[in-house]
């Protein structure tokens, strides 16, 4: 009786008249439909958070009607075409009318699927579609395995499979009546060329960026649609800064960058403005430990006792803050591991689009490896995953670093493993092994050790620790922080322990999610700089950008050298000139005092009043030129340096 009744829902007049191309508008419909219930199903995921009003309500939902509406009518584009296109007898073929069915199964359940897909993106990182669901095409065997481990997609694809083939078989009937209605080739093509105009028209008119005037950074992301952001971000998957951001004269950028570089007293190599060198002198006598920099995954400081968090999940780390140089104001350079990368081997800005690591042309840069080299060191960059993952191999290998992953990890030695990497704690024990046949060779060593274990599925061996694997994010977070107390209890027992520095890290918070485009709160990452018998415990309350981080550590060695880091020893740095540098993949934010400078695309600047106490911001009218141009001349200048090989190793 169901099915009857729906095979009998009667045709309008306006779509009776499109004939057989009303097939083509029904897929519009449907597409709206659910493009719509996707967008209220996550307003109401998202709640009160969005700081909904009527004319955010408004301005999101008419705004997201276009962008829907572009897109289905984009989509039911080649439909349209093959119902132009087939001839009016093989209409009456059965097989005609079963392959259109199945057409008709195939597109509600790619509609399906992708709606399924906004919500568990949104899940993992609180937005539309974009440039990280473009750079899941490049790593399908990561993202793929991803998936598979963390959810039960064979069940979501069978049921989604199953419901839209119980749909196109509900409207059969309406299908085939469509399908054989008498459509002469003339009313055909006049449906399709309105069709098609109507799309292009909308395409070229509807714009990316006018949802950008929506304050709120969840209801902007509400407001969008998720295959148009896909696009849109595949489109600018690179950002040129000084075709799309606030700029100042060339020459008065590289003097300004120049300068900014030259605050710790550093002394320029040449009086070429273009001329990035300088040389550090020492303050002291030189030391020459072996360096251990753990950068571990997704590592927020709100996962911590210390920064707030009930939970206790990170014992390990809390009693390490008061057993090191521990810097309670560190922030992360961006949202991504390439981004925490790039800041701790090249000490450089977050400039918009792709990090570096995965640029064109970012090999024989100086990084801080170039300096640990020019001291004799070894230096190896130590991966759980696979090295060709972002890239993270041909980067490091080109740059100073031998490369060691997961491939190098004897298999009789991995407790556990999934498709981001083998378990942290065997991470750890090639981490070992490769410090003592450094030592054993007479070789001081210099290590950046990559993490991967607090990531989805949050895998882990079991018996670690009380909360069972893939039971989510803090039991991740929990066996992390184990594996580390782990491995420096086991290098405690080793020769070369005393004469060690393990600086801890994180490469970005779990999440960067916030009704701000910039939300401080989600950027404050623990560093830690442990060696009990070479620094004594003490808390640093200077702000310290991920950048700072190569710099500071050389200076705690007391080590001349000669630089081109764009990053500061923040202990040389006059009071008040510490600043941050924040980033998302276009949006980026310059941090100093209580000022946060925003530069966004459309050379847009914003500046925002900090709140040290709740980390939170709020937009200022108030002039301040002075650091509106300090940022601009440390991206945009950090941007043309790069562009123009400046930044290459010394010769």
């Amino acid at each position: 009786m169901a099915l009857k009744q729906a095979d009998e829902i009667p045709l309008s007049t306006a779509w009776r008249s499109a004939g057989r191309y009303g097939l083509a508008l029904d897929a519009v419909a449907i597409a709206l439909l659910l493009f719509t219930l996707t967008r209220f199903a996550l307003a109401l995921r998202v709640g009160s958070d969005a700081d909904w009003t009527a004319g955010t309500l408004l301005r999101a939902t008419s705004l997201g009607l276009l962008y829907d509406l572009t897109v289905a009518l984009l989509l039911a584009l080649p439909f349209g075409l093959l119902l132009l296109a087939l001839p009016e007898r093989w209409t009456r073929f059965r097989s005609t009318r079963v392959a259109v069915l199945l057409a008709v199964a195939g597109g509600l359940f790619a509609l399906l699927f992708g709606a399924v897909a906004e919500w568990f993106f949104w899940t993992e990182f609180s937005a539309r579609f974009n440039f990280i669901a473009v750079d899941y095409l490049v790593y399908t065997t990561e993202v793929i395995g991803n998936i598979r481990e963390s959810y039960p997609i064979g069940w979501i694809l069978g049921a989604l499979g199953g419901l839209s083939l119980l749909v196109a078989l509900a409207f059969r009937r309406r299908i085939a009546r469509r399908l054989t209605a008498e459509t002469p080739p003339k009313s055909r093509l006049a449906w399709f060329a309105a069709h098609a105009l109507l799309a292009a028209g909308l395409l070229a008119t509807v714009s990316g960026d006018a949802r950008d005037g929506i304050p709120n950074a969840y209801a902007r992301e509400i407001a969008g649609n998720g295959p148009f952001e896909f696009v849109r971000a595949f489109k600018d998957n690179e950002l040129d800064y000084a075709r799309f951001y606030r700029t100042l004269p060339e020459t008065a950028v590289y003097a300004r960058l120049r300068e900014e570089m030259l605050l710790t007293g550093g002394k320029p190599l040449s009086a070429d403005p273009r001329e990035l060198a300088y040389q550090i002198a020492s303050r002291g006598p030189e030391l020459r430990p072996n360096v251990a920099l753990v950068c571990m995954e997704s590592m927020s400081a709100d996962f911590m006792q210390t920064f707030g968090s009930p939970k206790n999940l990170t014992p390990t780390l809390d009693r390490l803050t008061r057993e090191s140089l521990f810097f309670p104001r560190a922030f992360a350079s961006g949202t991504r591991t390439v981004r925490g990368l790039e800041a701790l081997a090249l000490s450089v800005p977050p400039t918009p689009g792709n990090a570096i690591v995965r640029r064109p042309h970012n090999e024989h840069l100086f990084s801080l490896a170039s300096i640990f080299n020019a001291k004799g060191y070894t230096s190896s960059f130590i991966y759980g995953g696979y090295g060709y993952f972002d890239n993270m191999s041909d980067f490091f290998g080109h740059n100073g670093y031998e490369v060691i992953d997961r491939l190098s990890v004897d298999k009789s030695k991995i407790h556990h493993e999934n498709v981001w990497g083998i378990a942290d704690e065997d991470l750890y024990t090639k981490a070992l092994e490769t410090f003592d046949a450094d030592h054993a060779a007479g070789k001081p060593f210099f290590a950046h050790i990559m993490t991967t274990s607090n990531h989805r599925p949050y895998t882990y061996p079991d018996g670690r620790i009380d909360i069972p694997p893939k039971t989510g994010r803090d039991g991740a977070v929990k066996y992390a922080d184990w594996a580390l107390g782990d491995f420096l209890a086991r290098a405690a027992g080793k020769p070369w322990f005393d004469n060690t520095v393990f600086v801890i890290v994180a490469d970005h918070q779990a999440s960067a999610a916030g009704k701000t485009d910039l939300p401080l709160a989600r950027y404050r990452i623990p560093l830690l700089i442990y060696a009990p018998k070479l620094f004594p415990p003490t808390r640093n309350e200077r702000l310290i950008a991920q950048i700072d981080i190569p710099p500071t550590l050389l200076g705690l060695l007391n080590w001349s050298y000669t630089s081109k880091f764009v990053g500061h020893d923040v202990n040389r740095l006059p009071p008040g000139k510490e600043h941050a540098l924040i980033s998302t993949y276009q949006t980026v934010g310059y941090l100093e005092n209580d000022r946060l400078v925003i530069l966004e695309p459309g050379r847009r600047v914003r500046v925002e009043t900090v709140d040290w106490n709740s980390l939170a911001t709020r937009p200022t009218t108030a002039d301040d030129p002075a650091v509106v141009e300090e940022a601009i001349s440390v991206y945009e200048g950090a941007s043309l340096a790069f562009k123009a090989g400046l930044l290459h190793e010394l010769n």
